[in-house]
């Protein structure tokens, strides 16, 4: 959530850890985020090892000549068993990467998984440069993005038109009652160009892409479920991310953030945003809601949000749905939606 972010609990199939990287649990010697943090670019762009979990991750929404829309996700997460790392085999850093393609009737995915310490994976701040494998992002201002799947691939260029942005309080962002928070900003003012190959041949492609940056080591209370986030660039040139989090007891945590076209933030915390699911599909043998009511009336947003395939279910070591959405109401517009603990 961009969180953003994602259940990294691919640390039970690498190295039988706590499910869920310890999401909802004590943060058993790790760092906790404190708030009034001071980012540091380029340095925290790196990876920040002494915190249980990090996310660099990655969506677009583009079009190609025809008017048709596609979406694109490049993700790479960090989980540690241990606040260090080392350069050698059994470096406690685990790596895990997810890229995906939807069109209006495809939804292509795959997973890469690494063991830090060996070259496999990694993050180096200046220059950036971000890795799994042979998927590589190189360069954070001025970019190229690539991945490869079983029967997709892809090659994008990224250029940023606007700054980097904190969520939430100058980049703490509050996650429950309880207290638990990550570290969060993203770069929500990409424009991004190039090609997708797909199973029918290759796709020239432009539009706009979304990073969110966020570190953490227990971001969840232990009586949240999942979460459903949502990022929106909207047609004037203003943004919006927002998430509410699932509570076992029927309730819910929300957050906001307004970005106007220069890139300033407003947060809004636990209330100000309200999301309603308004249809559900069957994706995957379950009930996930595919079309949403956004309402942040302190901005005069009230949008609907839409899938453009409700089926873009992630197949992936941890489930989980992830897709481009169209926007309609008080503004227009598209961006991404992603929804965890649908299982």
């Amino acid at each position: 959530m961009n969180v953003k972010a994602l259940l990294l609990c691919f640390a039970p199939v690498l190295a039988q850890a706590q499910g869920f990287a310890g999401l909802g649990s004590d943060a058993g010697g790790f760092a906790i985020p404190q708030p009034n943090p001071q980012f540091s670019f380029p340095a925290d762009h790196g990876a920040h090892p002494d915190f249980r979990i990090e996310w660099w991750y990655l969506t677009a929404n583009l079009k190609d000549v025809d008017g048709t829309d596609y979406g694109l996700q490049w993700t790479l997460f960090r989980s540690a068993l241990k606040p260090q790392s080392r350069d050698s085999w059994d470096d406690p850093q685990l790596w895990m990467g997810h890229a995906a393609i939807t069109t209006p009737d495809d939804h292509f995915v795959t997973e890469r998984l690494a063991r830090g310490g060996i070259g496999q994976a990694g993050v180096v701040a200046d220059p950036f440069t971000a890795w799994i494998d042979d998927w590589r992002f190189d360069g954070i201002e001025d970019g190229k993005l690539s991945a490869t799947g079983p029967s997709f691939s892809y090659d994008m260029d990224l250029v940023a038109k606007g700054p980097f942005v904190a969520q939430g309080a100058d980049g703490y962002s509050v996650k429950s009652a309880s207290g638990q928070a990550s570290y969060y900003y993203s770069q929500p003012f990409y424009d991004i160009a190039g090609t997708l190959v797909l199973p029918t041949g290759k796709v020239s492609v432009t539009g706009t892409a979304w990073l969110d940056r966020e570190w953490s080591s227990q971001p969840l209370s232990n009586d949240q479920t999942g979460w459903d986030w949502f990022s929106l660039s909207f047609d004037d040139g203003a943004r919006m991310m927002g998430f509410r989090l699932r509570q076992t007891d029927g309730s819910y945590y929300t957050s906001a953030t307004w970005i106007t076209p220069d890139g300033t933030p407003t947060p809004y915390g636990n209330g100000a945003l309200t999301a309603t699911p308004v249809a559900e599909s069957q994706v995957n043998g379950r009930s996930v809601p595919t079309q949403w009511r956004l309402q942040l009336p302190v901005q005069g947003v009230d949008v609907t949000v839409e899938a453009l395939n409700t089926q873009a279910w992630m197949t992936t070591t941890v489930p989980y749905w992830e897709g481009p959405v169209s926007i309609k109401g008080t503004q227009s517009g598209t961006g991404y939606l992603e929804m965890t603990g649908y299982e």
